[in-house]
């Protein structure tokens, strides 16, 4: 019988060589992915970036059927079969799409080459279960939210620990632009089943190279609870940035390119 929950993604695909697969949080779309990682490939060659919209996100559509973490964890294996096929690849993931990416790496362990995890969900998924800091800001430009859009001051207000110009800008165009598009009907049905049935570190150890970034002003996700996912780990680089939230790719630029590019070139000398 055929599968109801099927759904084909959208996305975008830029340059050629080694897939890398880079799934998106919940509620942005693919241009949170590709606004940090775009820039990361563009010093190293020979990579195929695939930015897929998660189902009810961007321009994914989420059948009737699709509700649960499950589904949505079956709608990108059914993406890797269709563009990837069975070739080694790269796998990023940020916040939620951290959550899928982990159990990605347990259901394709031998084809999945290296892990990167941006302020990815951890084991608590309910945000009363998360140990989380209380938000704040640590630096911002005078008069930078009397200048923007209400409702982009409201919403880049409530998460950004680092409030600039290129923040503000980045925001808007990269997370703000997804959150706009999103099925939200879909995703509160989805979102009544959000733990995966197998846990992502269910399976052996990920024996290969893993980044794992957090940002300690992060008052989404955290940073504690992602420490403990260590062990399953055992070639992982863990970093806790300072004058970092859950957007930690737009408030400390410098240091995410040095860490993902480490994390490339770590991949690149044992593939």
């Amino acid at each position: 019988m055929p599968d109801n929950t099927s759904t084909t993604l959208h996305f975008v695909e830029k340059g050629a060589g080694r897939p890398v697969l880079a799934l998106h949080g919940w509620t942005p779309d693919h241009r949170l992915m590709l606004g940090c990682v775009e820039p990361v490939f563009a010093r190293r060659e020979g990579y195929r970036r695939l930015y897929p919209d998660l189902p009810a996100m961007g321009r994914s559509p989420a059948p009737p059927s699709m509700a649960s973490s499950d589904d949505m964890l079956r709608a990108v294996e059914e993406f890797v079969d269709r563009t990837i096929g069975s070739e080694p690849f790269l796998l990023v993931g940020e916040s939620y799409g951290g959550y899928l990416a982990r159990a990605l790496a347990r259901t394709r362990a031998e084809q999945v080459l290296g892990l990167a995890l941006i302020c990815p969900l951890a084991d608590a998924v309910e945000h009363p279960e998360r140990r989380v800091p209380a938000h704040q800001v640590l630096r911002t430009e005078p008069g930078l939210l009397d200048s923007l859009d209400p409702r982009v001051a409201e919403e880049f207000e409530e998460v950004t620990v680092v409030q600039t110009l290129d923040t503000a800008r980045r925001f808007r165009e990269e997370i703000l632009s997804g959150l706009d598009v999103a099925d939200t009907e879909a995703m509160t049905r989805i979102r009544r089943h959000w733990q995966l049935t197998e846990a992502p570190e269910g399976g052996e150890p990920f024996p290969r190279p893993t980044l794992i970034l957090t940002g300690r002003q992060d008052s989404s996700v955290g940073y504690l609870d992602q420490f403990e996912l260590l062990p399953h780990y055992p070639r992982a680089s863990f970093a806790t940035l300072d004058l970092a939230g859950h957007n930690l790719q737009i408030e400390q630029v410098e240091l995410f390119d040095a860490l993902m590019l480490d994390w490339v070139d770590r991949v690149a000398a044992e593939a």
